[in-house]
């Protein structure tokens, strides 16, 4: 992961290409600590985006099949990694714009929906893949899709895994705006210089209240996902979808 400051923004960007910016445990961790080094006084906005042809794949399925640990390890480590990861974009005292230059699935369809803006190429897709390797939406997946697109939407992004364009994306509210690839920088730095232009300060009391008023507190949505989460690592779904995977096969769910 690489991180850039440049006159009060930050540029964060997924630089694993060779699996499409896939997250480890370190890399979700990192990207938390990044964002958590985000001041008013140091900075006004963040932007994150993916090297290569992709924003994010989500989880490192080659990871998740050389885990071995118990459910309270992995309750801990959901909880530590990708559930502070949402909660270190929601929290952040400046906007954060995600700049979705290439497909964000599973995790990083999450981190999408967590930030305060998301801009997309017209060639990204996007997919809640989870549930194809027998797991349940994390990185607050389960707490902004459905503020986002609507509780229908949430559930069909979520249950079928199906990926779907840019233009759905933007349709469903899970995006600001669809360009063509060559205007995306524009589009992002035009929204940035915006924000850039106005009080931090008062941006970030704004957000605040914006999501202390969505309903139930994310913060306990973050606590069930990660119970959620911990119980989908031990189903056979899971174990099956992460070996269909990597066989290169169509999993056989019971």
């Amino acid at each position: 992961m690489r991180v850039e400051d440049d006159d009060g923004v930050r540029r964060i960007t997924f630089d694993r290409p060779q699996v499409k910016n896939a997250f480890t445990a370190e890399v979700a961790r990192e990207l938390a600590d990044a964002l958590d080094e985000l001041t008013a006084e140091t900075h006004d906005a963040a932007v994150l985006t993916g090297e290569g042809d992709a924003f994010s794949a989500g989880g490192d399925i080659q990871a998740m099949a050389e885990r071995d640990e118990t459910a309270r390890e992995a309750y801990q480590r959901v909880r530590d990694t990708l559930g502070r990861v949402a909660e270190s974009v929601l929290t952040a005292p400046v906007p954060v714009v995600a700049r979705v230059n290439g497909d964000a699935a599973g995790a990083g369809l999450s981190v999408v929906a967590a930030c305060d803006f998301a801009y997309a190429a017209e060639d990204a897709r996007f997919a809640a893949s989870f549930v194809n390797v027998g797991l349940v939406p994390d990185a607050g997946g389960t707490v902004t899709l459905p503020h986002l697109v609507g509780l229908r939407a949430a559930k069909e992004l979520a249950f079928t895994g199906d990926l779907i364009s840019a233009e759905r994306a933007n349709e469903l509210d899970l995006v600001n705006d669809v360009v063509p690839a060559d205007e995306l920088d524009a589009t992002v730095a035009e929204m940035v210089s915006k924000l850039v232009s106005q009080p931090t300060e008062s941006i970030a009391l704004a957000k605040e209240a914006i999501h202390a008023n969505l309903g139930r507190s994310w913060r306990d949505g973050l606590e069930r996902e990660a119970q959620a989460q911990t119980m989908a690592y031990d189903t056979d779904a899971h174990k099956e979808g992460v070996s269909a995977f990597l066989d290169g096969r169509s999993p056989e769910f019971d």
